[in-house]
């Protein structure tokens, strides 16, 4: 029980002070490049986005996948 709970501990632990760690960074720093937080900001909604989209793809898969059979699951959510 206990190990079961460390390791999203820990997790949540690291996201919190790299946001920390991020944030301090952005509060120091005197100039702002604007092209570098274009790219950054873009980078991440793409990154969220295919997240999102990789999970979408896996259930729709499956239940497609259970009503017309496995391969032509696969193809109708590719498409």
């Amino acid at each position: 029980m206990a190990h079961t709970l460390f390791v999203p501990l820990m997790l949540t632990l690291g996201a919190g002070l790299a946001t920390g760690i991020g944030s301090t960074i952005a509060l120091f720093a005197h100039r702002t490049n604007k092209r570098l937080l274009s790219f950054s900001l873009g980078l991440s909604g793409g990154v969220m986005i295919y997240v999102s989209f990789v999970e979408l793809f896996q259930q729709a898969r499956e239940a497609i996948g259970a009503i017309y059979g496995p391969q032509t699951g696969m193809g109708i959510t590719t498409l």
